[in-house]
Parts: C-alpha cells; sequence; structure tokens
C-alpha cells in the first residue's frame, strides 16, 4: 500500500485502492458561516466521511476558530469515524489542497503517521472523471480503536510566538496573501486589524500550488530556498491555523524538521497585541 512517509497520494492511487478494508477517506472541507450544519459539498468520492474540522474536531468552547481539541476529544471523535491504529487515512477537500492539509497535520500531532492528503482534491478526482456520489452514507462502521499521542512539538500557541519571534534560530513563516501580510487589504474577519508578527516572512500558500495540485518537490525546494532556513525551526502561521499546514505539508515533503503549526495565527495575535 504506503508507507509512513507519504505525506501526499494521486487521485490514480486512490482510486485504484479504494476498496482496501483499511483505508478511510475523509473529506476534510470547511463547512461555510452561511451552511447552518449542512455540509458544504454536494458530491463525494466513494467511501467518504465527513471530518468536521471546525466542529467534533476542535475546541468549540476557544474564544478563536478551529482551535486544537484535546487528546481525549480526538481520540474518541476519531473513534466514531472509524478510525483503527492500523487505518489508511486520505484527507481531500473540495477547493484542490485547502483543509485537508489541517486535519493531515492534525493526525501526525497526535501521534498517528499513516495519513496523506489527496493531491488536488475533489477537483483532480472530477478531473479524472471517477465515480462521484451524490450523499454519505450512515456511520455505518464499526467503532475504531485508535489511540492519540499528543506531540506538543506539532503546535505553537500565543505564549510560545513572541518570544520566537525574537529568536534567531526561529523562522516564523506566514502563510496568507501579500496583500494581507503587508496590511494593504483587509482581514476576513469582521473586527480584526491587519497585521504581522514580528520578524515574520511571508510565504502565501498559493505559491505552492500548481492549479489544484501541489507543486513538485524540486519547485517546492526552490521556493524555500528563498529563505535562509538553515538549521532554523520553522513555525508556520495563517489567518486560523488553516493554510497554515499547506506549508507545513511542504515542509514535511522536503524533509525540513522541527517544524510546528501556530495554532490560532494572525487572528489570535491580532487580538491578543496592539
Amino acid at each position: 500500500m504506503r508507507n509512513n512517509k507519504s505525506q501526499l497520494v494521486t487521485v490514480k492511487w486512490l482510486h485504484q485502492n479504494l476498496e482496501n478494508d483499511k483505508l478511510i477517506v475523509l473529506d476534510a472541507t470547511i463547512r461555510k458561516i452561511s451552511d447552518s450544519g449542512v455540509l458544504s459539498s454536494e458530491e463525494w468520492i466513494p467511501n467518504t466521511r465527513y471530518f468536521d474540522l471546525k466542529g467534533t474536531f476542535s475546541d468549540t468552547k476557544a474564544e478563536f476558530p478551529t482551535t486544537l481539541p484535546s487528546q481525549e476529544q480526538f481520540q474518541q471523535e476519531a473513534r466514531a469515524l472509524g478510525v483503527h491504529q492500523d487505518s489508511i487515512i486520505i484527507v481531500y477537500d473540495t477547493k484542490g489542497i485547502y483543509s485537508s492539509a489541517r486535519v493531515w497535520w492534525l493526525f501526525k500531532t497526535f501521534g498517528f503517521e499513516n495519513v496523506a492528503v489527496l493531491d488536488g482534491g475533489l477537483p483532480e478526482w472530477k478531473r479524472f472523471n471517477y465515480k462521484t456520489v451524490t450523499s454519505l452514507d450512515g456511520p455505518n462502521w464499526k467503532q475504531g480503536n485508535f489511540l492519540a499521542y499528543y506531540q506538543p512539538e506539532h503546535m505553537c500557541f500565543f505564549k510560545h510566538i513572541s518570544e520566537m519571534s525574537e529568536d534567531s534560530t526561529c523562522l516564523i513563516l506566514d502563510a496568507r496573501s501579500e496583500e494581507r501580510f503587508k496590511g494593504v487589504a483587509s482581514e476576513p474577519r469582521a473586527g480584526l486589524r491587519s497585521g504581522t508578527i514580528p520578524n515574520s516572512e511571508n510565504l502565501p500558500y498559493t505559491n505552492l500550488l500548481d492549479g489544484n495540485c501541489l507543486k513538485s518537490k524540486e519547485e517546492l525546494k526552490t521556493i524555500f530556498n528563498t529563505f535562509k532556513i538553515e538549521d532554523k525551526s520553522l513555525t508556520f502561521s495563517c489567518g486560523s491555523g488553516i493554510t497554515a499546514c499547506i506549508l507545513a505539508l511542504a515542509a514535511d515533503i522536503l524533509e525540513y524538521e522541527k517544524l510546528a503549526v501556530y495554532d490560532g495565527s494572525w487572528t489570535e495575535y491580532g487580538t491578543l497585541t496592539t
């Protein structure tokens, strides 16, 4: 099948392996605010299970959106999706590669390595004219035996970020657009000020994409080489911790070490600082 070092799989691979009993396909598409609990997708890859990133897999009592859930919550909800210790998880979304990278990072953060992002997501699947379904089956799977083991080094929080921004051995890369990073464009979240984390640098996540898919390893390397990374730790930020994970995905493919995502990202930092 696939090994633990594969961060991406192609739609061709998924199509060939879709009937494998150990395979779990997760739709990580983020629901729009206006959806009011209705799934934002209208069609799915067969055998898909919905991963509720902003609901059951977030700390919904937290002040900021898409906050990391507890180890206990993540384990419970992953088991409810039928995830086992020997499962092979493939995550996709309807935008290509967007929120799927966050789910990939969450599983890694909770100690599960046999997870990959579907390169190009649903748009790429449809481009190959592979079969889709117009409704999700009910939860007819068995409760999983997944065990979560929180890896704290994978996540960074507000109490750390200011210190890191002053540390020459740390590099903070912001995945927002150049316009938002420079404060030329307003933040989409109402009431959130524009700005940047001090000493952070800008790497828009869209720079890493070729259409719906991630650019080649060689192209990604060229992009990351424009930053003086050397032996620095890398912390990724964005608006609310979603697209930062696309940068983490690319960095992991390039075998950089000491990677972390700032969970609250600019929504938290911009709110708690002036």
